[in-house]
């Protein structure tokens, strides 16, 4: 019996049968790709966050204890005695035209405990966002949820209600083996944030003009980050958070936090960008809709000056005792993410403007009218700051079209501080904030997916380039931050050495414990959220597939007529 033949396919089937797999296969490979890039935070060493990581390598569940500290930092040599940092030199010139006035908003300082550990402005849609904890002042509901309708109706700590802002900072912490609430949280203790909450004594919120002519309004909803919280890992290029002490605010430091003379507080400041495209609320890595100012205050060409907002944030804690690892009197740090070890360099601020109009215009016409104004402007610094000067960072590299971190040199030599006074002081009572809970969950029932987030207008294309040539400052401390967000995002592709939990790359430190001259102000585009865009490959790749498979079954279905 003859056995029946198997009918082969003919061209046509073939054909679909190509066209089908092209389909399927490049559908699959779009799901995949966006399930993962959505759920990478979760894979990325288990730690929960928008383009988060994990815990740094060596950290175990409570971080590690260490020679007095923490395992994951800070260190001995992540301190530096002011008195021995150079001073800065003068500002640039100011121009007929200049806008001499400020505009001051009195908000707070957290006294009411407002934390969580989301960002809104870098991952907005995703809870514990951040994985460290921001004080807040200024809008009461700012969470990863919040859209710009929620800025807008939300509640203020502002005296001048018209200011609906809101201001953010890492929260800074006395490594003292206090378990705060969020001891065993994410965003705390479970990423290595350990230790008692210090609350502010001072928040100075002041909008400066410019040394060669008249600001403009800022746009509402304008979002501004300064600083890298991923400047240990990534490098110094974007780092731009200083540290200083009360009398001696003509002396910053990057990459170290500074030890203060008895009566001399510590000060904290944020320097944000002061000229915008005049175009976008926002852009694709939070950072080429605006840009600083040149040396001699100009903006690059197509941005237009706007106030520029400086955040001085005041503390009361003593100088710790370094010679015993902080026993004596405890180290302070910043929150970080668990691989950037607490680092000075890493710190960063985050801005939204959402002042009303007519606020706004009385803040423009205040400023280019050369007043003091605001319901702050009385506030009285316990020693006048020394006005910096704002520079204009060398010209960019093109981005790169996948992330790279830059390995840490080593560590300086530990900042020759005084032992008479570190090893013997003893800790003076530190103002803290209330220990809260961290909620768990958002305050209003909003998506919990960063697409669920408002639309904004942001910048598909970078901001021109800036040609100005720098002008070196005296700013103690080079700094290259993470490049992409407002800090609270990217996924380092190496994590620091251990060894010696080494400062940020700077130049090698000075007599005086400090680094050697860099700009006070860069920035840079390259970064692993400026670059997030070449993670979805994959997903572009599925798609092109997809369209062939249809154009294929197209030309099928049409030679079949």
């Amino acid at each position: 019996m003859r056995r029946p033949s198997r009918r082969r396919p003919t061209g046509p089937r073939r054909a679909t049968f190509a066209a089908v797999a092209l389909i399927l296969g490049g559908g699959g490979l779009m799901v995949g790709n966006v399930y993962a890039s959505a759920t990478e935070p979760d894979r990325n060493q288990g730690v929960d966050q928008n383009q988060g990581v994990g815990r740094s390598q060596g950290a175990g569940k409570d971080g590690g204890r260490a020679q007095g500290g923490e395992q994951n930092g800070p260190a001995a040599a992540d301190y530096a005695d002011i008195t021995g940092v150079r001073p800065e030199g003068n500002g640039p010139r100011e121009e007929a035209d200049a806008s001499r006035g400020s505009f001051t908003s009195s908000c707070g300082v957290n006294a009411n405990g407002l934390f969580n550990s989301d960002n809104v402005i870098v991952a907005p849609g995703v809870g514990n966002g951040a994985h460290h904890f921001h004080d807040y002042v200024g809008n009461q509901a700012n969470n990863a949820f919040a859209s710009d309708e929620t800025l807008a109706n939300g509640d203020t700590s502002c005296a001048d209600k018209g200011d609906r802002s809101t201001y953010y900072w890492p929260v800074l912490r006395l490594r003292d083996g206090t378990r705060e609430r969020d001891a065993d949280a994410p965003g705390g203790g479970t990423e290595g944030n350990t230790g008692r909450i210090v609350t502010p004594e001072q928040v100075t919120l002041t909008f400066g003009g410019n040394p060669r002519g008249k600001v403009t309004a800022m746009p509402r909803f304008l979002r501004i980050i300064t600083g890298d919280a991923k400047a240990f890992v990534n490098g110094p290029a974007n780092a731009n958070a200083s540290w200083s002490c009360t009398g001696f605010e003509d002396r910053r430091l990057k990459d170290k936090y500074p030890l203060c003379p008895a009566g001399s507080k510590v000060v904290r400041t944020f320097r944000f960008q002061s000229c915008w495209d005049g175009r976008n609320i926002d852009s694709a890595n939070h950072r080429t809709h605006v840009a600083f100012a040149g040396a001699d205050g100009s903006c690059p060409d197509g941005f237009r000056a706007i106030p520029r907002l400086v955040q001085r944030i005041v503390y009361d804690v003593a100088a710790p005792s370094l010679a015993d690892g902080g026993r004596t009197s405890p180290l302070f740090a910043v929150d970080s993410f668990p691989e950037q070890l607490h680092k000075p360099v890493t710190d960063h601020g985050d801005f939204i403007n959402v002042f009303d109009d007519r606020l706004m215009r009385e803040m423009v016409d205040c400023i280019n009218s050369g007043r003091q104004c605001g319901s702050g402007r009385d506030q009285k610094p316990s020693h006048t700051p020394v006005p910096p000067r704002e520079t204009r960072p060398p010209a960019e590299p093109e981005a790169a079209t996948s992330p790279t971190a830059t390995k840490s040199p080593a560590e300086p030599a530990p900042a020759t501080a005084k032992p008479s006074r570190t090893a013997s002081a003893s800790p003076s009572p530190a103002r803290t904030a209330p220990a809260r809970t961290p909620s768990a969950s958002p305050a209003s029932p909003r998506a919990t997916s960063a697409t669920s987030a408002p639309p904004r207008t942001v910048s598909a294309t970078p901001a021109p380039a800036r040609t100005a040539s720098a002008d070196a400052s005296q700013d103690v401390g080079g700094s290259r931050d993470s490049g992409g967000s407002g800090g609270d995002v990217g996924d380092p592709t190496q994590a620091p050495s251990p060894s010696g939990n080494g400062a940020s790359g700077g130049t090698g430190p000075g007599p005086s414990g400090s680094t050697g001259s860099a700009q006070t102000e860069p920035q840079t585009v390259q970064g692993d959220l400026a670059e997030t865009g070449t993670r979805l490959w994959p997903a572009a790749a599925g798609a092109a597939l997809v369209i062939a498979g249809f154009l294929l079954l197209h030309r099928i279905r049409r030679a079949a007529r």
